[in-house]
């Protein structure tokens, strides 16, 4: 894994969890095999270290995704605006990540 890259993607998840008013508690970056990211009510986060080979539109979805979940815990109405809000036409992101690793 690139630490540098790794980095990156720490800083990018920080700049959005500003943005978002989402406090982190802790943040990493690991091997997860069935998810590309997971958060906790404690604010815990973890992300798939496979999103690292990804281009940042594809960074940003999965992050944007798993911070919404600190204030809205499903994928309903709500979630759904703020996605389109944050990220614009999120779906075709969402459709990207799935071309590359299946429907985690």
């Amino acid at each position: 894994m690139d630490a540098q890259i790794k980095h990156d993607f720490k800083v990018r998840v920080r700049e959005w969890a500003t943005k978002l008013d989402v406090a982190i508690v802790w943040l990493g970056v690991r091997s997860m095999c069935n998810k590309w990211a997971s958060c906790s009510s404690n604010g815990h986060l973890n992300f798939s270290d496979e999103l690292l080979e990804f281009d940042r539109d594809l960074w940003d979805y999965v992050i944007v995704h798993e911070l919404l979940h600190f204030s809205v815990p499903n994928h309903g109405k709500l979630w759904k605006s703020l996605m389109r809000a944050h990220l614009g036409p999120w779906e075709l992101a969402e459709a990207r990540l799935r071309e590359n690793g299946g429907n985690r």
